[in-house]
C-alpha cells in the first residue's frame, strides 16, 4: 500500500507568522497533532506539533505549591515560527506504507507531511494508519473482491475470506495469475497479510 491511499488531504497548514493561539485552535479544531508550516511561496519550512505549542503556554499556579512562585521567566512565544521545528521528516505520495511506519518508529514522529515536487499535498499520521487497520473485515473483503473482478472480469475467480485484516485466497489458477491476485490483494487498504490456499 502507498502513502497516497491513506494520507489526509488537503493538509491543514500554518504560516510562520501565525499567532500561537491560532495554531492551537487549528490543531485542536481539526483533531490533529501536528501541521506543516509553509513559507512565503508555499514551500515547507517546518512543522509544529502540540508539544511545540504547549512549551511556555502556562505559568505555575500558586495553589499547587507552598513555595513562593517567582516572576515569569519571560514572555510566552507569540508566533509559530518561534516554536516550530525546522527539521522535518517527509515522504512522497508513492512511499510504501511499510517504509513510512519504519520511519515513524525510527524518528519517533506521529505525523509526516507528504510532498509532491516540494509542495505539501497531504499529511499522514499514526491515526490515519490506525483508521485503515480498523476497517471491518467485511469492508476489506468487498474491496478485495471488487479489485479482483476489475482485474479479471471474465475469470479466473478465487474465494476470498478475511479475518482480522488477513486475506485468504482460496482456489488456484495459473501460477502467474495467482501471484497477480496475491499482489493485488496486498494493495487494498486494511489488508495486513495475504495467503493463498
Amino acid at each position: 500500500m502507498l502513502v497516497h491511499e491513506v494520507m489526509s488531504t488537503p493538509a491543514v497548514t500554518l504560516r510562520r507568522e501565525d499567532p500561537i493561539r491560532h495554531a492551537i485552535r487549528k490543531l485542536y479544531g481539526h483533531d490533529i497533532t501536528a501541521a506543516p508550516v509553509l513559507g512565503d511561496h508555499g514551500e515547507l519550512v517546518g512543522i509544529v506539533s502540540e508539544m511545540d505549542l504547549l512549551c511556555g503556554a502556562f505559568e505555575p499556579d500558586p495553589r499547587a505549591s507552598h513555595r513562593v512562585i517567582g516572576t515569569s521567566a519571560g514572555p510566552a512565544p507569540r508566533r509559530v515560527g518561534s516554536v516550530m521545528s525546522t527539521t522535518v521528516t517527509t515522504v512522497t505520495e508513492n512511499t510504501d506504507v511499510t517504509d513510512l511506519v519504519d520511519l515513524m518508529i525510527a524518528r519517533r514522529v506521529k505525523s509526516v507531511p507528504v510532498l509532491r515536487d516540494d509542495q505539501v499535498v497531504g499529511m499522514v499520521s499514526r491515526r490515519d494508519l490506525m483508521a485503515m487497520l480498523a476497517a471491518p473485515d467485511t469492508v476489506v473483503r468487498e474491496a478485495v473482491v471488487k479489485a479482483l473482478r476489475e482485474q479479471f472480469p471474465s475469470g479466473p475467480s478465487w474465494e476470498v475470506t478475511v479475518h482480522e485484516g488477513e486475506v485468504e485466497l482460496h482456489g488456484h489458477a495459473a501460477e502467474h495469475l495467482d501471484q497477480i491476485a496475491d499482489l493485488l490483494a496486498r494493495t487494498i487498504p486494511g489488508v495486513s497479510r495475504v495467503r493463498h490456499t
